[in-house]
């Protein structure tokens, strides 16, 4: 399916501007369950009731509250109102400054997008800026307004293309307050040395086609074991560990480590990146064998839990 562009506009660098036009990079694949009535498998709808007059409200009827005083009086705004609603960064991707990509905390990532050039003329300026940023090894953090909402941005290179990364706000990243950090728990030298061994162990290469959905996938087998009539099979549960002492359940998990054939096909792909190359044949250039370093570092995937 071709890829439809979501938005039209510009990355302003300085009196620089380049036309583009702006694609979804992700898709969420989970399953979509319809809400059911479970006794006759009847579909169940959900009305807009107006909490005055009690009656269904048209789509085209609803509009926008905000309870600013906090007394429960809404201020009513329509979608007019919010089109009128003066941001500079309505139809250009404005560059603040560009900054090392390690300075960007992962956890302010929220949704990517590809940046594509609109038209002939723009492929120079896209060109000249991929290459840019490429060597040297920064990220650009930029403002954008999308659906009436102006969000804060990274622009940086995946695999030859301008990718916008949109992020949250510093005030939207919850602090951590947990009781736990302000105790001292005391952590043994042979548990920190084991606990290392195990990282160790199983240490390997980040290869993203390796981790499937089991979740959905074993949904999608009780479906179609429903419409067949077949058994499903139930996986065999492992056991549960019984050992009470930490270091005998991380020794444990070290052996078990051990037989893991992760770390073999992780070594396995290690040494065929590493290996010469027989032919001398050029090929085409990625940003990864450029600047190895540099993009890793921009890559969120790399650093995302």
């Amino acid at each position: 399916m071709a890829m439809r562009a979501i938005w039209k506009g510009s990355i302003s660098l300085g009196l620089v501007g380049i036309p583009v036009k702006l694609y979804s990079a992700t898709e969420h694949q989970d399953i979509r369950f319809h809400q059911v009535h479970a006794a006759d498998g009847g579909r169940v709808q959900i009305k807009r009731v107006c909490s005055v007059d009690g009656k269904e409200v048209p789509y085209a009827e609803i509009g926008k509250g905000i309870d600013a005083t906090g007394d429960g009086d809404l201020v009513i705004l329509t979608d007019e109102d919010l089109a009128e609603v003066p941001v500079p960064t309505t139809k250009a991707i404005t560059v603040e400054e560009f900054v090392p990509a390690e300075q960007v905390d992962p956890i302010m990532f929220d949704k990517a997008y590809y940046l594509a050039p609109d038209g002939v003329p723009a492929q120079k300026p896209y060109l000249l800026l991929r290459e840019s940023l490429l060597k040297a090894d920064r990220v650009g953090i930029v403002k954008v307004a999308l659906r009436n909402r102006e969000r804060l941005a990274t622009l940086r290179v995946r695999e030859d293309i301008l990718t916008l990364s949109i992020m949250l706000w510093p005030d939207e990243i919850r602090e951590p307050d947990f009781e736990f950090l302000a105790k001292k728990t005391a952590l043994r030298p042979q548990e920190k040395a084991m606990a290392a061994t195990l990282v160790e162990t199983m240490a390997g290469e980040f290869t993203p086609a390796d981790h499937t959905d089991n979740y959905r996938r074993a949904v999608i087998e009780l479906v179609e074991a429903k419409l067949t009539g077949a058994s499903l099979r139930q996986p065999e549960a492992e056991p549960p560990t019984r050992a009470t002492d930490l270091l005998a359940v991380l020794t444990a998990s070290v052996e078990a480590a051990k037989k893991h054939p992760v770390k073999k096909a992780a070594k396995a792909a290690k040494a065929a990146k590493t290996a010469p190359k027989k032919s001398t044949t050029p090929t085409k250039r990625t940003p990864e064998q450029k600047t190895p370093a540099a993009a890793k570092k921009a890559t969120p995937r790399k650093r995302t839990a």
